[in-house]
């Protein structure tokens, strides 16, 4: 079973991150005795700085607009360094499937990185042919699924509980197609929501569902329809996909796509839109209302932190909102329904204390008919228990991969 973040710790780490940016000097401290010593009556010595080396690879560049905005390592480094960690990032971008994404990850282990983060599920294979050896430096495959069993212990698996961030964005846009029926802009039928995939996988179901499902706790009548580009990020296709979309009557665009493409087509389609990944704000003012997002910094201080600390690593973890692992990105105040705030408030609290859960079997049917029984993928084990289907409880992995009632799947597909 998958291992979580204590919910507090990142609140501690900022603390002691503005603590250490030249806050002002706390009562007691030895701030009025020129040069006193570290040692000096009553004045704890400074703990020695230790360093560690991190590798990342990833998919894209440096200049990505999707999801390598989720990269926290910058984040990562000033909570690390304020615990006197200081952290060396060796980035290996553009890596591709193979052979050369197995080279990538024997290149960061022999220039002595500890801990190796593999930013794409598809790297997982040609990560797991490199760890087995360099036993004593740890592979992370963020979003793989056999790592964690994979009887090797430096091998491990990390996503975090975007689908809590997705019923979130959901509200937000459900909110919004409300407001626009009670003021008869729109009419309840043409409550449609068009959602832009990469690949038709179980991480883009889970995370689809899950925002349909929050716009529906919102706007009851709403229908969605899906197209996927069969790639993480092809601008012209994604475009294309929104053209599509719109023409079959959707009025709200989400996507499950890393490039800003999805964002400019919609607002010049004249639609509303939510993204993934990073803030679309500025490139999409009159159609962007958020964003869902992955904060790995969140994985990526406790990951190298119990590196450091030669602390127990879980092979398998994941982070949802209680860990800051997930989160909306500012809400777009030009466009919001009224109320916003106050809705989102009162989900998380309920998504926090256990009351509502995403998957909540009393939301939605599967043909018509209610689910009482779902396998997971670990083991078989039964996924549905207590009313609701567990995601990512029995791995971090995403499987939820219902066809939910009231979604078109791959109408007009590209």
């Amino acid at each position: 079973m998958k291992k979580k973040l204590p919910a507090l710790f990142l609140t501690l780490a900022l603390l002691l991150s503005l603590c250490a940016c030249g806050g002002a000097p706390s009562e007691g401290a030895n701030k009025n005795i020129p040069n006193a010593p570290d040692n000096a009556e009553g004045v704890p010595e400074t703990p020695p700085r230790r360093s560690v080396k991190v590798g990342l690879v990833c998919m894209g560049d440096e200049n990505g607009q999707g999801y390598g905005f989720a990269w926290g390592e910058n984040d990562a480094f000033v909570m690390l360094a304020a615990d006197g960690i200081d952290v060396e990032w060796v980035e290996k971008w553009n890596a591709p499937e193979g052979g050369a994404c197995e080279d990538a990850n024997r290149e960061l282990a022999e220039s002595g990185c500890q801990i190796i983060f593999n930013g794409f599920p598809v790297f997982e294979e040609s990560m797991l042919k490199a760890a087995a050896d360099y036993p004593d430096v740890h592979f992370v495959a963020c979003g793989g699924q056999d790592a964690w069993r994979d009887g090797l212990p430096n091998t491990h698996n990390a996503f975090a509980n975007i689908y809590e961030a997705r019923y979130l964005a959901g509200v937000v846009g459900g909110l919004k197609l409300e407001e626009l029926i009670a003021d008869g802009e729109l009419m309840p039928q043409d409550a449609v929501i068009g959602y832009v995939g990469a690949f038709d996988c179980a991480e883009a179901v889970s995370s689809y569902s899950a925002y349909f499902l929050g716009v529906r706790s919102v706007c009851p009548g709403a229908t969605m329809k899906t197209l996927f580009v069969n790639a993480w990020s092809d601008p012209d296709a994604e475009r294309d996909a929104v053209s599509a979309l719109a023409d079959l009557g959707c009025t709200l665009i989400s996507q499950h796509s890393d490039s800003p493409a999805v964002a400019e087509a919609a607002q010049s389609a004249g639609l509303l839109h939510t993204g993934y990944g990073r803030d679309t704000t500025s490139l999409a003012p009159s159609a962007s209302l958020t964003s869902a997002r992955i904060d790995w910094s969140a994985y990526f201080e406790y990951a190298i932190r119990a590196v450091v600390n030669g602390t127990e690593l879980a092979q398998d973890w994941s982070g949802g909102l209680d860990e800051y692992a997930v989160a909306l990105t500012p809400l777009n105040r030009d466009l919001i329904a009224d109320g916003t705030d106050e809705k989102l408030d009162e989900v998380k609290a309920a998504i926090a204390d256990g009351s509502l859960q995403v998957f909540d079997t009393s939301t939605f049917t599967v043909n018509g008919e209610a689910v009482t029984h779902a396998s997971a993928p670990a083991d078989a084990e039964e996924a549905v228990f207590d009313g609701a289907f567990h995601e990512s409880y029995f791995q971090s992995a995403p499987y939820f991969a219902l066809e939910v009632d009231g979604i078109d799947f791959n109408p007009h597909n590209n």
